[in-house]
């Protein structure tokens, strides 16, 4: 109980910094993953081809590469980024193609003919997407991306390997200090984690059912 007490103020740091890097990472790869889904869709090949395999680069590759990749590389050739916004960058690099991937298998659930509608009537590919087919895949979209949020959540406790005092970080030293107790403050950050990621499982669980019902 000591070493949990004694550790609060640890963890409330890397706590705080777990969910800005939540929040930053997440914004970022939902605006690149719907640019980049949008691409995937798009009716001109040289965007398609981007998009492909920008999408499959980095879903194939670990997190642990791109993060070194971004804190150790990117400085070499000139960013003159801190280590908790190279982290970011590394996380929205890794996670965008995940949001891509969900956004696209819900433009692709909406029915074509919707498309095809809003082409006759004069729309073009952007207002398409945007006006119509965008807002009638959000609901498809949600549960899933909630998902890879959660996914994202967890993956920031890679960022602590990498000078970020993230929340696993904050554990990490926390276990050095109290060499006795590392099941405990170990249990202390997965308590911690729970209570990110298990109030976003509960939410895709509510928009689940409400879009089976609305459907």
């Amino acid at each position: 109980m000591d070493a949990i007490i004694e550790s609060t103020p640890l963890y409330l740091e890397g706590f705080l910094q777990t969910l800005l890097l939540l929040a930053i990472g997440g914004l970022g790869a939902f605006v690149v993953g719907i640019f980049v889904a949008a691409m995937r869709i798009s009716p001109i090949p040289t965007l398609r081809t981007f998009a492909t395999v920008y999408t499959e680069l980095f879903r194939n590759i670990p997190l642990l590469l791109v993060l070194f990749f971004c804190a150790f590389v990117l400085p070499l050739l000139g960013v003159g980024l801190d280590y908790f916004l190279l982290a970011c960058i590394g996380l929205i690099a890794y996670t965008s193609p995940f949001v891509a991937e969900a956004v696209r298998s819900g433009f692709n659930g909406v029915p074509i003919g919707q498309a095809e509608a809003a082409r006759s009537i004069g729309l073009n590919f952007g207002q398409t997407v945007s006006l119509v087919v965008l807002p009638q895949a959000v609901r498809m979209v949600v549960p899933p991306l909630i998902n890879v949020f959660i996914a994202l959540t967890k993956n920031t406790s890679v960022a602590g390997v990498f000078f970020v005092p993230e929340l696993f970080g904050a554990a990490s030293r926390a276990a050095r200090d109290h060499g006795d107790a590392v099941i405990v403050v170990f249990l202390y950050a997965a308590a911690l984690y729970l209570v990110i990621t298990i109030p976003l499982g509960l939410i895709a669980g509510a928009i689940e059912k409400k879009v089976a019902v609305l459907r």
